[in-house]
């Protein structure tokens, strides 16, 4: 088993079921690595969890005798500058509205569902009186990025 297998089953392994591992990276080339695990949570993630689980993994990469080699180990939640990365992160987000880069256009709307395969979205056209709602589903392939878009309201 490779050490991103070893680091993604160590947190898994710690992590509570409402959270998840959304992202890991290890930073290639020579000399000591830079480890990233990126987590996130059906209730949100706080900063002790973060802690714990660096912990945990910090303990296995000594288990491994690889603590030599690790320069840095950084347990982070994704920002709202990152995009949605896996379905269990557009789950999370059912009922936000949300920025969807695809194909050759960009679209906005209410996040009404997530399945293994799409997307759908409530989509706002028109204003005043010639507002026309519509729902569109979009297939994880067409997908380029999106992002959750966050009211001030």
């Amino acid at each position: 088993m490779d050490l991103g297998e070893e680091i993604k089953n160590c947190a898994i392994d710690h992590l509570p079921n409402d959270q998840f591992v959304v992202d890991l990276t290890i930073s290639s080339g020579k000399g000591p690595k830079k480890i990233t695990v990126t987590i996130d949570g059906d209730k949100g993630v706080g900063i002790d969890d973060c802690a714990l689980l660096s912990r945990a993994i910090s303990t296995k990469l000594e288990e491994l005798g690889l603590e030599e080699q690790i320069q840095n180990l950084e347990v982070t939640t994704p920002g709202l500058d990152k995009p949605l990365k896996i379905i269990r992160q557009y789950l999370k987000n059912i009922g936000r509205r949300v920025k969807i880069q695809w194909l050759d256009k960009t679209v906005e709307g209410k996040l009404l569902a997530a399945t293994e395969e799409s997307v759908t979205l409530e989509v706002e056209k028109g204003k005043g009186n010639k507002k026309e709602v519509t729902e569109e589903v979009i297939s994880y392939a067409e997908i380029k990025n999106t992002f959750v878009l966050v009211s001030f309201k």
